[in-house]
């Protein structure tokens, strides 16, 4: 189902509640959608936050983020979801302004790991870091939309390591193992 076409009548009989109720804690359907991107950007920046913690290697860190963001999804497939449909629309909403900020701030995690990368020796040092912070994200929506396409996040989820190596492949120095 499109998020986009979900009342908030359906939501309050998901949630055992009557439509009064949702009303009482959001002042409308798009408090709601915002509410639920909150959730989504706290959760997906804890979740790849925690998986890149403590680990020395850059490169090994951008894979455990890579790994965590795809079963991150694969767990709430309803995310991807809700963030294309608001994306899809023409205004700029709260939720779609979220969404943007939450994107930035992982396109900087990502690039803050590449140029320490850069200065381990573990990525090549001409490598444009901005580039690579936007093939990053952009693989990992890639593989989010062909699972929401055939319906089934599993393949996403086989496949996120061998398509973790091609990408650790074209950014990494010569000589560092992937």
């Amino acid at each position: 189902m499109n998020p986009a076409e979900i009342t908030t009548a359906a939501i309050a009989r998901h949630m055992n509640l009557t439509q009064g109720a949702v009303f009482r804690h959001f002042p409308n359907k798009e408090a709601i959608w915002l509410a639920v991107m909150q959730w989504v950007a706290e959760h997906l920046m804890a979740r790849v936050d925690k998986a890149a913690e403590g680990i020395a290697s850059p490169l090994a860190a951008l894979q455990a983020m890579f790994l965590a963001h795809v079963a991150f999804v694969s767990e709430h497939p309803g995310a991807p979801r809700m963030l294309y449909s608001e994306l899809q629309g023409g205004r700029a909403s709260p939720a779609k302004r979220l969404a943007g900020q939450m994107m930035q701030q992982y396109a900087a995690r990502v690039r803050h790991l590449i140029e320490t990368g850069k200065a381990q020796g573990e990525v090549h040092p001409e490598l444009d870091s901005e580039a690579a912070a936007t093939l990053f994200i952009g693989t990992i929506q890639g593989l989010v939309g062909q699972s929401l396409i055939i319906g089934d996040m599993r393949p996403m989820v086989a496949a996120a390591p061998s398509v973790f190596a091609i990408y650790r492949r074209g950014i990494a120095s010569a000589g560092v193992d992937g």
